[in-house]
C-alpha cells in the first residue's frame, strides 16, 4: 500500500513537471502579412507549381482566401486525379510532367482532410493503395537489416505515414518499424547536424499512431520514440531560440505542441521570440515554410487534421498593396564552383534584391556557365552545374564563402553586394 502511494506521488510530481508548448499570440498584422504572401502563389495554377501544403496551411490558420482558396483546391484535385488515377496506359495528353512523389501525394491527402474529406470512395482507396505501395518500396530500399536508404527521404516516409493515419488508414508494423529504427539509431543526423524537420515529422506520425492506438504491438516503442524525438529537438535549440534553423522551427514546434514534457515552456517562448524577429525581418517568403508556420501561429498542428473544424470562422485575406520597386542599385556577386575541373569562379552584376537564381541566369547568359534545375514543392533546386549531374545520394549544396550553408533555395536567397556563393557537390 505504501509502495502504491509512493508511485502515485511520484507520478503526480512528474506530471506537475511536465509542461505544454504554448506560443502566445503574435502581432496580428505580422501574421496577416505572412498569409498575404501565399495569395500570389495561389494564382500559379500550372501543374508543377500547385502545392497542397499551401491549402493545408491556410485551412489550419485563422485566415482564408475565399473563392480563390476553393478554386485552388479544385485545381489541385484535377491535377492529382489526372496524374494518379488515369489508366495505366500512357496518356499523351496528360499534364503530368514528372511522377508524383510519395511526399507530394501525402500532402494532397492532408489537403483533402483539411477540407474535412475522409478517403472512402473507390478513387480514395486507389490513392491510399498508391501511398502504401510507395512506403513498401521505400521499406525494401531500406532493407531487412537497415543497410540501405529510402529512395526519397525519411521525411517523406514519415509524412506518408502521418497522411494515412489522419485518414484513419493503418500501415503494417514492418513499415512503422523502419521509421522507429531510424529514430532509435540516430539516422536523421547528417554531417554532424540533426535534421530537425525530419525528426519532427517522424514524431508527428508516431503521435498520430499513438492517438488511434494503431500498431498496438509497437506501442511501447512508439511511446518511447515520441519522447526521444522531443528530447532531440529540445537539444537542437540554438542560443538564438530556433530549433536546428529558423526554417525547421515551425515543424519542430508542431511536434512539441502535441507532446507535453519537462522544460517545454521556456523553450517554446524562446522559439517564439526567434520567430518574431525573423518575421519582422521578412525571413519567411517560401510558400512551403509559410504553410508550416501558419498553423503554429494559430495554435494548431497537422494532428488537428484528425478531427478538423471546417466551420471555424476565418478572416478574409486581402492582397497586400506593394510599394513600387526601384531597381537602380547594381551589386556584384561572385559564383564559385570547386566540384568541377577546371574550377569555375566569376563575378556577375545584378540588381539589388535579385535572387540567387537570377545570379545563375545572369552567369549563364554571359557564357561559360550552365546549370539545370528541377521543380519541387519547396521551389527549384539544382540538379546539375557546368554539366555535372548530382548522382545518387548527392546534391548541390549552396554556401556563402567561406563555409556557411544557405538555409534558403536558389529562388529565395538574395545575395548581398560583394558576397561569394559556392556551389558544392556533396553526399548525404
Amino acid at each position: 500500500m505504501e509502495l502504491l502511494k509512493a508511485l502515485l506521488l511520484l507520478s503526480g510530481v512528474l506530471g506537475a513537471l511536465a509542461e505544454f508548448c504554448v506560443i502566445p499570440k503574435m502581432d496580428g498584422q505580422l501574421v496577416e502579412k505572412l498569409g498575404q504572401r501565399l495569395l500570389p502563389w495561389m494564382d500559379q495554377l500550372s501543374s508543377e507549381q500547385l502545392n497542397p501544403s499551401i491549402y493545408v496551411g491556410l485551412r489550419l490558420s485563422s485566415m482564408q482566401a475565399g473563392t480563390k482558396e476553393n478554386l485552388y483546391l479544385h485545381n489541385i484535385k484535377l491535377h492529382y486525379q489526372q496524374c494518379l488515377l488515369r489508366s495505366t496506359s500512357s496518356d499523351a495528353n496528360s499534364s503530368c510532367q514528372t511522377k508524383i512523389s510519395g511526399g507530394s501525394l501525402a500532402l494532397y491527402l492532408l489537403a483533402l482532410r483539411a477540407n474535412c474529406e475522409l478517403l472512402g470512395s473507390r478513387k480514395g482507396d486507389r490513392m491510399v493503395s498508391q501511398l502504401k505501395w510507395f512506403l513498401e518500396d521505400e521499406k525494401k530500399a531500406i532493407g531487412h537489416h537497415h543497410e540501405g536508404h529510402p529512395h526519397t527521404s525519411y521525411y517523406q516516409y514519415g509524412l506518408s505515414i502521418l497522411a494515412l493515419c489522419v485518414h484513419r488508414k493503418r500501415v503494417h508494423d514492418s513499415v512503422v518499424g523502419k521509421l522507429l529504427y531510424a529514430v532509435e539509431h540516430d539516422y536523421f543526423t547528417y554531417q554532424g547536424h540533426l535534421s530537425v524537420d525530419t525528426e519532427a515529422m517522424a514524431g508527428l506520425a508516431f503521435t498520430c499512431l499513438e492517438r488511434f492506438n494503431f500498431n498496438s504491438d509497437l506501442r511501447p516503442r512508439i511511446t518511447t520514440a515520441i519522447e526521444t524525438v522531443r528530447e532531440k529537438i529540445l537539444k537542437a535549440q540554438a542560443p538564438e531560440g530556433y530549433f536546428g534553423n529558423i526554417y525547421s522551427t515551425p515543424l519542430a514546434l508542431q511536434m512539441l505542441m502535441t507532446s507535453p514534457g519537462v522544460g517545454l515552456g521556456p523553450a517554446c517562448l524562446k522559439a517564439r521570440k526567434s520567430l518574431l524577429l525573423s518575421l519582422q525581418d521578412g525571413a519567411f517568403q517560401n510558400p512551403m515554410m509559410i504553410s508550416q508556420l501558419l498553423p503554429v501561429l494559430n495554435h494548431k498542428t497537422y494532428l488537428n487534421l484528425i478531427s478538423p473544424d471546417c466551420q471555424a470562422p476565418r478572416v478574409m485575406l486581402v492582397p497586400a498593396t506593394e510599394d513600387p520597386v526601384h531597381l537602380s542599385e547594381v551589386i556584384s556577386v561572385t559564383l564559385k564552383v570547386s566540384s568541377v575541373l577546371p574550377p569555375y569562379e566569376r563575378t556577375v552584376s545584378v540588381f539589388a534584391g535579385a535572387s540567387l537564381e537570377d545570379v545563375l541566369k545572369r552567369a549563364q547568359d554571359l557564357g561559360e556557365f550552365t546549370y539545370g534545375t528541377q521543380a519541387s514543392l519547396s521551389g527549384p533546386y539544382l540538379t546539375s552545374v557546368l554539366g555535372k549531374e548530382a548522382g545518387d545520394r548527392e546534391y548541390w549544396q549552396l554556401l556563402r564563402v567561406p563555409d556557411t550553408p544557405l538555409l534558403q533555395g536558389i529562388a529565395d536567397y538574395k545575395p548581398k553586394n560583394g558576397e561569394t556563393i559556392e556551389l558544392r557537390l556533396v553526399r548525404w
